[in-house]
Order: structure tokens, then sequence, then C-alpha cells
């Protein structure tokens, strides 16, 4: 059948037993994580696509083997609702799952400084209370299918938040004198075996620092730092991990980059670096798979960075995009 032709939604018709208890509520929260709305007493509507059809056949088929009974439809709505009172129940249900997160998002945001740093002694929890919330943000956002209103307001929140978290960032990451400008095809120098961190930031230094730039593969052991040489992501670097900050993260604040698609770049290769999930973004598993791939597939230093120069192309015009077309 044709896309066009085919009916709007999927619904999932069933009957479980009342007991056991516990086998009701585990088919119900199934269903609310797949963001299946109920329209009727046990009649679950999904958007009709292949990907619910496949979600909606494994629940019905537990149901069954749990000795209830299911059936699941195609279905044109005709009479009664229309599909947009059905849409309105979908956004009606996202916004209260936005609306929770952004409740405790206001409560952390309560704790707070309203100017200056945020006390070290609390730092770490907040970040972690941020990163879980981002996430749910995530999974809320993956059954948001018809774009529910609160969506905004809860992104706001958040970054308000990760803003005042921000702040002492730039203490962190100053930069000494001869580091102020911006270098001019220098020989900047890492260790071999290049992965996330430094091959991002190899990339940010070719495109936003030094389009000259000469780069030298070393062992960490064997080398012998020559003057002129700009280290980055080693022991004893000009450029490397300072506190809780990557050294893709140390390069952005101390070149005064702001761009708000380095800063996504850079908040997931914090999380792949670091491994702390402390921004929880959807993409980082995306993105650690590519790395990974470029290196198995490739021993060679240069060839990884090639290879991760043009993912990371892709992925900072997809950022700098989606920022400009007002999506978060």
């Amino acid at each position: 059948m044709p896309e066009k032709d085919k009916p709007g939604w999927l619904l999932l018709i069933h009957q479980i037993p009342p007991k056991p208890n516990y086998f009701r509520v585990k088919i119900w929260r199934r269903l609310q994580k797949l963001g299946a709305v109920g329209i009727k007493n046990s009649v679950y509507a999904l958007p009709n696509n292949d990907q619910a059809q496949e979600d909606l056949n494994w629940v019905l088929r537990e149901i069954v083997e749990g000795g209830g009974d299911a059936s699941l439809v195609e279905a044109r709505l005709v009479e009664g609702l229309n599909d947009e009172q059905v849409k309105e129940m979908f956004r009606a249900a996202r916004d209260a799952d936005y609306q929770a997160v952004a409740d405790e998002a206001r409560e952390l945001a309560r704790g707070l400084p309203r100017k200056g740093e945020v006390p070290e002694e609390k730092r770490g929890e907040i970040e972690a209370a941020v990163a879980r919330l981002q996430k749910r943000v995530a999974d809320i956002a993956a059954i948001d299918f018809f774009h529910a209103r609160s969506r905004e307001a809860v992104d706001g929140l958040l970054r308000e938040i990760e803003q005042k978290l921000a702040v002492r960032a730039p203490e962190k990451a100053a930069a000494p004198a001869e580091a102020a400008e911006k270098p001019r095809g220098a020989t900047w120098v890492t260790r071999t075996g290049i992965h996330v961190d430094r091959m991002a930031s190899a990339w940010l230094i070719r495109r936003f620092i030094d389009p000259k730039a000469k780069f030298k593969f070393v062992s960490a052991r064997e080398h012998r730092h020559q003057p002129g040489e700009l280290r980055f992501d080693m022991f004893d670097g000009e450029f490397t991990h300072q506190g809780e900050l990557c050294s893709f993260e140390v390069l952005l604040a101390r070149f005064e980059l702001t761009d708000a698609a380095l800063r996504a770049i850079a908040e997931i290769v914090h999380d792949i670096d670091l491994k702390d999930e402390k921004y929880g973004r959807p993409d980082n598993a995306g993105f650690e798979h590519l790395i990974n791939g470029i290196a198995m597939a490739h021993p060679e230093d240069e060839v990884r960075l090639q290879r991760a120069s043009f993912v990371l192309d892709d992925l900072y015009e997809y950022f700098k995009r989606k920022r400009r077309g007002g999506e978060t």
C-alpha cells in the first residue's frame, strides 16, 4: 500500500486478566515507554509506522503469552475522535512529561547562587542531576511525535542551569601569555593512536585555530619537547585536561570559541572521553561508534584525523543549521 494511503493510526486493543495485578502494570508501563496513548478503555494508539508496528507486536505477544487477548489494527478515524484530537492527546501526555522534568529543574535551579560560581562541594551533584534530567528530556523527545509545546520551556531551564555551572570554566582554563593569540603554522604535538579527544581537538585546531597547523603524533615516553611546539592532550602539555574539562573544552575556552555548534560537539566529546555522562546527549552513542570504527579500521594517525574531520565537519554543520532553524 502506498504510504499516503496507509491508515494514520495503529491501535492495540487488549484484554488482560485481572490477576496478577503486576502483569497489568507491566503492560501499562511498556505502552507508556513507547509513547502510546489510551483513546478508550484498553485501546492504545500510536502513529502508524514500521517502528510502532514492531513495538506493538512485541507488546501483543507479551499480552498473549501472559494469558490475555490482543489485536493490532490499522485504523482511520471516521466518527467521534478526529486526527487532530488524538494528536492533541499525544501532546498533552508529552506536555505532562516535560512539565515533570521542568518542575525538577526549577527546584534544582532554586538551590543555585544567583551570582558567581556554584560551590565546589555542590558542583558534582548538580552536574549529575542535570545529566539525568537531560537524559529524561531526550527519552521524552523520542516519543514526542507531535511536538508538544512544553519542550522549549524545559530546554530553556536546563540551559540556564548549565550557564551557571559554566561560570568558572574560563578561570580553570586561563591562558598563559604565550597562548593568548592564535598560532599560525605551528607544530602541534599529541600522542599517537589518536582517539575521540585528540581527533576532535586536532580538527578544531586546523579548522578554527591554526589552519596551517602541522601535526606530530609521538610516543609520550620517547618524545623530547622542542621549542615552539604546542602539545595537546599530553601530560604537561600546553593544552590538555584541566579539572573536569577535556582537551577539546580547554581549547574552546583558551581561544574563546563560543560557537553553540562547537559547544554541542564539546559536550559529546566530553562524555565519551571522560565517561562521566555529564551532559547525557542522545548523540553520544552514535558518534562514539563512528569514532571507534575509524580507530579500528585505520591505524595511521593522519588517516584517522582525515576520516574524523569529514565526520566532524558534517556534525558541525548539522548543529549549526539546527540552531539556526530554532531547534535545541
